[in-house]
């Protein structure tokens, strides 16, 4: 009796499954790992907390009690949770509309936005709704992070060259930031372009550097990994030696120092409301981004994830998240992958990088002080142009014109009107490209190929039929979009035909049959019947029989129902040829 119970529990908390097997092998590995993601996480989370319009310290906030909640109720082994760029950015956009930056309010909607994203996050896992993420296709998905990425990275060159500028669409940010060239700052321009080109040459040559020098692997990895931080520590002190904060270089100034403080999300009803869009955009992207990287990397160890309980883990991060001061997190692309090839081998990598942020927050704080803000800019202009991919376009161009008019549309929409038109479109639009598919499934005619029992496209096999039976095959489910296409289709195809006396519609690729689809066929029955026609079903599958049986369309159908196509065909041939011979007989 307790083996099932600890099964339901184990549903929901991952942690005792893997924690059972957890030896001293797994806690080498996993600590390894997170020396190298804490360092790696250390400037980003203060850069997108930047980036989100929020001070410094929730980024470490956020990369905290997030990733312990994520290694008791997540499923991957090698996930990495916090603050990302997108996810940041469109926080961004959502808190920016109900308060400046840098007040209390702001802050507080940010706590909230992260509230709301993971009560919605838990209650699509608890319910198992995680497959309505599939309604954002992966085009648009990825001309949504495409775009987001441009905008991350121009609304980045304020903090690079020292310039006032606002803005969340490309084309305003462009606008404001040409025209305030004239009050570029030389300090920070320095700060700022010279860590941007270090940072672009540790992301890429380092490495190779390091091992040609006869260091191993794994130190190079770290050494690589570490290139933000050598940036933060060598433009601080330069920072604070030269008083270039005295000179119009903007600095992170004073950050808090210690753990979290326990918070509690405002609960006002007009916030909730204002907020709860966002949320739900938030929740969606996070989860398409997370759960795509966290399937990646299962794949490449034969491991598997549970999407639904996926949906939990990254609810409870974002819960924890709220109550210890940080705002929205998901899984991130970069940091799993480095989680990953660094060794990890349990969520408790991400718990073990929870305790680095944490002796961080409470030990180095103070000397974030001089710390450049152009610094961060940069490291968030090296992580986000790695996500920008316009070959996208390039392949769906050639693949498909529609998936490529929808990558388009998000690009321009996001670049034009900002991230949360863009994202919301992007969900229209992949919803609408699925309804106009469907509503005009493939539909084939089709013959037996001589000398066996297949049935293939008369227009594409050399087949055999007769001209009294009309085969469909229809590639798709029937439901109200496509209903009336099928029945359209079939009244042209009968009408002016007078050799036909049997219409076969061939069930093999239809999983599901809805109300306005029967309605469809019964008006299809009916109407054959009244032009001397049988209609005839074949390989119609359990499930759809099974709901077929509850109405009476079966016992009003004009033909029969027959188990395969082949059976179909050569009975009603027989028949045929019976007639024919009877026709032809003395009387």
């Amino acid at each position: 009796m307790r083996l099932p119970a600890f099964k339901s529990v184990a549903r929901y908390l991952p942690i005792l499954d893997w924690g059972r097997h957890y030896g001293i092998g797994p806690l080498t590995n996993d600590m390894v790992a997170a020396v190298i993601v804490t360092i790696m996480l250390i400037p980003q989370s203060l850069a997108y907390a930047l980036l989100a319009g929020l001070p410094a310290e929730m980024g470490l906030y956020a990369s905290i009690l997030p990733l312990v909640a994520y290694a008791i109720f997540g499923t991957s082994r090698a996930l990495a949770v916090g603050p990302v760029a997108v996810v940041s950015l469109m926080t961004a956009a959502a808190v920016g509309n109900l308060a400046l930056q840098g007040t209390a309010e702001y802050a507080a909607a940010a706590i909230a936005l992260a509230f709301l994203s993971g009560l919605f996050l838990i209650l699509l896992g608890v319910f198992r709704l995680g497959f309505l993420a599939n309604f954002l296709s992966h085009p648009v998905i990825a001309g949504f992070i495409t775009a987001s990425g441009i905008i991350i990275a121009t609304s980045q060159l304020k903090h690079i060259l020292g310039i006032p500028a606002s803005g969340h669409t490309l084309l305003t940010l462009l606008g404001s930031i040409m025209g305030n060239l004239g009050q570029i700052n030389i300090w920070t321009a320095i700060i700022g372009i010279g860590a941007t080109a270090f940072l672009f040459w540790v992301r890429k040559g380092l490495k190779p550097k390091l091992l040609k020098a006869g260091l191993p692997p794994r130190l190079a990895e770290v050494l690589a990994k570490a290139g933000p931080v050598a940036a933060v520590v060598v433009t601080t002190f330069v920072t604070w030696a030269l008083g270039l904060g005295n000179r119009g270089v903007a600095i992170v100034g004073e950050v808090p120092q210690g753990l979290p403080p326990l918070t509690f999300p405002s609960f006002d009803a007009d916030l909730w409301t204002s907020l709860i869009g966002s949320a739900v955009l938030i929740s969606i992207i996070g989860f398409v981004e997370s759960v795509s990287v966290a399937q990646t990397l299962a794949a490449k160890k034969r491991q598997r994830i549970v999407p639904d309980q996926e949906l939990i883990g990254l609810g409870a991060s974002n819960i924890a998240a709220s109550v210890s001061g940080g705002y929205p997190v998901t899984g991130g692309f970069a940091r799993s992958v480095v989680n990953f090839d660094a060794g990890a081998e349990t969520p408790a990598a991400g718990a073990f990088t929870a305790i680095g942020i944490a002796v961080a927050a409470m030990a180095l704080t103070p000397l974030l002080f001089f710390l450049p803000k152009a610094t961060l800019a940069a490291t968030i202009i090296v992580a986000v142009l790695s996500l920008v991919d316009f070959s996208i376009l390039r392949t769906t161009w050639g693949y498909s014109k529609a998936d490529f008019a929808a990558v388009a549309a998000t690009i321009l929409l996001t670049l034009g009107y900002g991230v949360e038109i863009g994202v919301s479109a992007g969900v229209a639009i992949s919803v609408a490209l699925y309804l106009y598919r469907t509503s005009r499934p493939h539909i084939a005619e089709v013959g037996v190929v001589p000398g066996t029992e297949h049935f293939r496209n008369i227009h594409r096999h050399a087949v055999e039929t007769d001209p009294a039976i009309l085969t469909i095959r229809v590639d798709e489910n029937l439901y109200f979009a496509n209903a009336r296409f099928l029945e359209d289709y079939l009244y042209d195809r009968v009408v002016g035909d007078e050799a036909v006396k049997h219409v076969i519609l061939m069930c093999s690729a239809v999983n599901e049959i809805d109300t306005s689809a029967l309605e469809s066929l019964e008006a299809v029955n009916h109407r054959l019947g009244d032009m001397g026609l049988k209609l005839h079903l074949s390989e119609v599958k359990g499930p759809v029989m099974d709901r077929l049986k509850k109405t009476h369309f079966l016992l009003d159908l004009t033909g029969d129902v027959y188990i395969s196509q082949y059976q179909a065909f050569r009975d009603l041939s027989r028949v045929r040829e019976k007639a024919a011979e009877a026709k032809d007989a003395p009387a």
